[in-house]
Order: C-alpha cells, then structure tokens, then sequence
C-alpha cells in the first residue's frame, strides 16, 4: 500500500535562469506527478533548468547552434522526472485530471490496469 506523506514544497527559481529554463520549472509546480517530487527531485529539476539556461545562453549569447546532444540530455533529465507523457508512458503512469470534491486529489497518479495486474491488484 503507498504511504502518503506531506507534499515537499518546490524551492524557488533562480531569478538567473532563462525564461524557458523558467517556463519549465513553474510548470512543475502544476503538475500532478509533482505531488509525489521528494526534495531530490525538486534539486534534480534545478538542476536541469541551470543546465538548459547554460546551453540556450549559449546558444543566444554566442550565436551557436544548439547542440543536440545537449539537448538529447536535458531531455532526458526532464523524462527522469516524468515531466513529458512519453516518460509517463514508458513508466505505466497515467494523470488523470477528473474533477474531484477533494481539491488536494484532483490530480492523482493512477496505475495503468494492466500494470496493476501484474503485482495481483
């Protein structure tokens, strides 16, 4: 049975970072799967909006291309954090956004049938 706990409140943005580093991490505050972010995840994403505002501040200050396997990489560190669907996907992880009476459940994380099937759900 999952244990809930208290959700872990997001540290503040770096005033620093690029506007779409920016865009990124507030979205995260809306997310659903970010109510189940531990503070490790909440560094891993500042993490990766310093990393994508390095590599664009490169790009528009320097005029270079952006390189794509940097972006292959920041990528990446967004699905570790289940922040696109592919990932949510590849991981059985399903949001559903059904309004609810309780505001605190109105994004839940709800496992896929098929996953719950094979652990005998």
């Amino acid at each position: 049975m999952p244990i809930r706990g208290k959700t872990v409140k997001a540290p503040a943005e770096d005033r620093d970072w690029h506007v779409i580093a920016k865009g990124w991490y507030r979205s995260l505050k809306q997310s659903g799967q970010a109510q189940f972010f531990e503070p490790s995840d909440w560094q891993a994403a500042r993490f990766c909006a310093y990393v994508m505002t390095r590599h664009l501040r490169d790009h528009e200050d320097n005029d270079r291309p952006l390189r794509a396997g940097m972006v292959d990489t920041i990528w990446s560190m967004m699905g570790d954090l289940l922040t696109t669907e592919a990932a949510r996907r590849r991981t059985r992880l399903e949001l559903d956004r059904r309004p609810t009476a309780d505001p605190e459940a109105a994004a839940t994380v709800a496992i896929m049938n098929e996953y719950r099937s094979e652990f005998g759900g």
